[in-house]
């Protein structure tokens, strides 16, 4: 089937089975590679993308659900104001060890942010869960999001 989609600001055609996860169509019909794939079963965050500014798991969400929404990737999140405050605090603080999970960690910091502009630690919490970092570097997301936000954070030893 042919499906026109709304990515990163652009009209966007492909064709493919109406079932063909969200993940597949970006990555293998779009050439959009940021958006990585990690369990398949919406267990760990690393395939979020936003669709009309909410984080959904694109591993799990067949193109055909999507329809006219807009479709935000790590590769187009930059170019909105929250997400270019989150991806900068991600660079000063250093958040990055292997990177893996990091798209979708920034993806599900930004929609955090973007509805909530100064989170407590319990809404850090809850918004990033699910979303994994086999590497552990949990601390410093948490204070890339502080940071990207305007909040105090506490210095870590963590490297």
């Amino acid at each position: 089937m042919k499906f026109t989609l709304n990515v990163n600001g652009e009209s966007r055609s492909v064709d493919v089975d109406a079932k063909t996860p969200l993940l597949w169509v970006l990555r293998d019909e779009l050439e959009l590679k940021g958006t990585k794939f990690g369990c398949g079963m919406s267990l760990c965050g690393a395939c979020t993308v936003h669709v009309d500014g909410a984080p959904v798991r694109a591993c799990v969400t067949p193109v055909s659900t999507v329809g006219a929404a807009k479709i935000t990737t790590i590769e187009g999140v930059g170019a909105t104001p929250v997400g270019a405050k989150v991806q900068a605090a991600w660079l000063d603080v250093d958040v990055v060890q292997c990177g893996y999970c990091q798209a979708g960690q920034i993806m599900s910091a930004t929609a955090l942010l973007t509805r909530n502009a100064a989170p407590s630690d319990a809404d850090i919490d809850a918004a990033m869960t699910g979303n994994i970092c086999r590497c552990g570097t949990y601390t410093r997301i948490r204070a890339a999001i502080k940071r990207a936000a305007g909040l105090p954070t506490i210095e870590t030893s963590e490297g």
